[in-house]
């Protein structure tokens, strides 16, 4: 709770320019509002791509894969899990669709974190819905094989305190409304990451807390656009950032802005991924060929026709078809291999 503490947050100097980033922030929500009421079907079509995409990605970050097949079935409930890895795709989706749909019902609280992390987990042998038992560290791998120790978090012995004392003094802030709930939020994130109270699910548990906050706060986005994959596909800066900024967590020496700047960077990439995405679905008959191509700019180097498929909900196979076919007539795709084993590579 060291960032919450408000010596601490008065003392955190705020620049000219995030104060233009959260105006603009403010707008898009404005906006935001406008487009659920007019156009409900274009938003329920990025909806479901969002939760494969976002259920994917966080997982993924933590080097938890599954087979893009097996994936979309597990997240449209279509078959069971049949490993640890599926059961914890299935449990993050699980949870990210109760924040979702009920995240005016969850508390800030011990509690619900507690039961967030349970549910996340409870298909797998892991300790799922306790607070860690033994003390753990953050570690990483350096090129030459080598392991550092990149962060001490909270003892175990402290954690259950600690993560009472850190919804206590949010919950009263968010209340008081006496900062931007933007910066608070993320404040909150940070503080529960330098905290790590889990043994594992960490960061899982911290993007899914984003994404409630997030709604709690008034802003939807991440119900449309993946969070959690803006941020995987920056998560050299994110854990980059996350180092610097939990350097000294401990001794409440460290800086905040540096993080805030990384967290609302993310969200206003995806309000504008957000506004761009209804203003080509909604237009004219060429908006989904448009919708094709920008995915495709989007997915890596190499990509077979079903990646680009689940990146398109709403556009049928035949159309992906021409849209590729066409492009590599204009010298942009080369294909190697046939059938659905195909493989499309950019040039």
């Amino acid at each position: 709770m060291h960032s919450l503490d408000p010596d601490f947050l008065e003392n955190q100097a705020i620049p000219l320019e995030m104060g233009g980033t959260l105006r603009t922030l403010g707008e898009y929500r404005g906006r935001q509002e406008l487009f659920s009421r007019q156009m409900p079907q274009v938003l329920e079509t990025l909806k479901q791509v969002a939760m494969v995409q976002s259920t994917e990605s966080s997982n993924r970050i933590e080097g938890i894969v599954v087979a893009d097949d097996r994936l979309k079935a597990l997240v449209e409930k279509k078959t069971t899990p049949r490993d640890r890895p599926e059961a914890e795709v299935v449990g993050y989706r699980n949870v990210l669709d109760q924040i979702h749909t009920r995240f005016e019902r969850i508390p800030v609280t011990p509690e619900s974190i507690l039961k967030m992390h349970g549910d996340m987990l409870k298909a797998t042998n892991l300790p799922a819905g306790t607070w860690k038992r033994k003390d753990n560290t953050i570690e990483e791998r350096l090129a030459d094989g080598r392991w550092i120790t990149r962060f001490v978090p909270l003892s175990a012995r402290e954690t259950p305190h600690y993560m009472s004392g850190l919804c206590k003094r949010f919950n009263r802030l968010w209340e008081e409304q006496r900062m931007d709930r933007l910066l608070l939020l993320h404040a909150f994130v940070l503080d529960f990451l330098c905290i790590h109270p889990f043994t594992d699910g960490n960061g899982r548990v911290s993007r899914l807390l984003t994404v409630l906050l997030l709604h709690q706060a008034g802003y939807d986005v991440g119900r449309y656009i993946s969070v959690e994959r803006l941020i995987e596909q920056s998560k050299e800066t994110y854990y980059e950032v996350l180092q610097r900024v939990s350097e000294n967590w401990q001794e409440r020496r460290h800086r905040l802005l540096p993080w805030w700047r990384y967290s609302l960077g993310v969200l206003v990439e995806a309000y504008k991924e957000f506004e761009d995405r209804v203003g080509t679905v909604k237009s004219s008959r060429g908006a989904k060929t448009q919708w094709v191509r920008e995915a495709i700019n989007k997915l890596p180097q190499e990509f077979g026709a079903s990646e680009l498929a689940r990146d398109c909900p709403g556009v049928s196979r035949p159309m992906i078809r021409v849209v590729l076919e066409a492009l590599r007539s204009e010298g942009k795709l080369h294909v190697f291999g046939t059938g659905r084993g195909a493989m499309w590579r950019k040039k």
